[in-house]
């Protein structure tokens, strides 16, 4: 038993969203009870004290869209990559990478992007992996990984066609196996989905053996409308937009998550609406590829959940709602607008998409809702209350001011030191696969 306090409370549950000199007891792998610290004290004097240092208590932050097969990418450059569009991008880096990943790369790969969000507090990931070298056992690899490292994981594969239909066919196996797994292992903290790429690198009769794979087990992870590609390979092959291939597909659905969703019609966002679908939106990689602000605000105006992701690009999801917010702002020519759509992208809209997969409460903190708590070592010189708390956190907080993450119970993260990983080794490991990478895309030793 964990009492965590010395802090101001921020708990996402409107019932009771604030305690000044709060804090959170947990029992087990949830929560027992928020209060006052005073009170929360004196009836638990024998639960183990965490102190925040005067900082602020919250939920774990959840990241609704990453990669990890790009983890080793950071400070990379790949002779003869110049990029002037979205495919060019695709094809020189980001396939270019994961046509080079072995089991042990996408290990390296999973540790690398899994530590990350642990210091950033991310206690929950959803992850959308390609590894075209060794598809086999790749979403295992992740799976083993992110169970020693304690993070909740969603996990999938990328299925495309893009490197032949034997390549495509593994994927789908992948997903299928995996799923399989998850599904009879109900593993409270490892869950499945069924990936896809982007819609121009998938056909129909591809579309129809993902389905038939999946037999209903789970719901589909997708990239759609990131590009334009996808709008104009559906209405010159198929004769209609993107998302309406995924309704004629069996796609759509409840658990289905749909990244990007830049190009879409207002047609498509009532099909998305109307099927229940989800979203998630992902700013900085959109700002970085050059391929447009989604219509976020419009999306949510018309009822869809649409949740906040990083696409990689970063682990800090603070990070990513700073780049949601300016970039709405800066497309709309209103400074007035986002603030709502930003706050409940990150912590009322991701906490929806990973309740319906991990069967219970997150994002969080009330009675019988999942252990994951953060403290921010955030000690601001301006009035810090419920009423400007998410001011605060869009313009003071970032994920490096994070320095005890705790997930499901269990303390991963103790001011700013592991508790279950080797991080000297680990990262050691990690740029020893980083540089057998970097020498195989360079033809040079690192």
């Amino acid at each position: 038993m964990y009492l965590i306090g010395n802090g101001s409370l921020l708990t996402r549950d409107r019932a009771h969203p604030f305690f000044q000199d709060g804090a959170v007891l947990i029992e087990g792998e949830t929560i027992k009870e928020t209060g006052t610290e005073k009170e929360l004290r004196k009836k638990y004097p024998q639960a183990d004290y965490i102190n925040a240092h005067g900082g602020i208590i919250m939920p774990g932050l959840i990241n609704a869209h990453t990669h990890i097969y790009s983890a080793l990418a950071r400070g990379l450059s790949i002779a003869g990559n110049n990029p002037r569009n979205f495919l060019e991008i695709l094809e020189g880096t980001w396939w270019n990478i994961d046509r080079h990943l072995s089991l042990e790369m996408t290990r390296a790969s999973a540790w690398a992007t899994i530590m990350d969000s642990i210091r950033n507090g991310v206690t929950t990931i959803f992850d959308h992996h390609a590894s075209f070298f060794e598809i086999e056992g790749s979403l295992f690899a992740i799976r083993d990984a992110a169970k020693q490292a304690g993070i909740r994981a969603c996990l999938c594969y990328e299925v495309s066609e893009r490197d032949g239909m034997e390549k495509c066919d593994a994927a789908i196996a992948e997903n299928a196996a995996f799923a399989r797994w998850a599904k009879e292992a109900d593993d409270g903290m490892i869950r499945a989905m069924f990936g896809g790429h982007a819609l121009f690198t998938i056909s129909d009769a591809t579309f129809e053996k993902m389905v038939r794979a999946n037999d209903g087990m789970t719901g589909f992870h997708i990239h759609v409308a990131e590009g334009m590609n996808d709008v104009y390979d559906s209405l010159r092959n198929y004769g209609c937009r993107p998302v309406n291939r995924l309704l004629y597909n069996g796609i759509l659905g409840e658990k289905t998550l749909l990244g990007h969703c830049i190009h879409i019609s207002p047609a498509e966002m009532d099909i998305i609406k109307e099927t229940g679908t989800m979203a998630v939106n992902n700013p900085e990689s959109n700002m970085g590829n050059a391929v447009g602000c989604a219509p976020v605000i419009e999306m949510m105006k018309r009822g869809i959940v649409v949740g906040l992701g990083t696409d990689a690009y970063t682990a800090d999801m603070l990070e990513s709602q700073k780049a949601f917010l300016t970039i709405q702002r800066h497309n709309a020519c209103m400074p007035n607008v986002g603030w709502n759509e930003a706050v409940s992208a990150l912590f009322e809209n991701n906490a929806i998409i990973a309740a319906k997969y991990f069967g219970k409460e997150v994002g969080v903190l009330k009675k019988g809702a999942a252990a994951d708590v953060i403290i921010v070592d955030y000690h601001p010189y301006t009035p810090f209350s419920e009423e400007n708390a998410d001011g605060h956190i869009l313009f003071g907080m970032s994920g490096r001011d994070v320095r005890t993450t705790i997930i499901n119970g269990t303390v991963v993260y103790l001011d700013r030191q592991f508790t279950k990983i080797d991080e000297e080794a680990m990262n050691a490991e990690i740029r020893e696969q980083a540089k057998c990478l970097w020498g195989e895309l360079n033809h040079r030793k690192y």
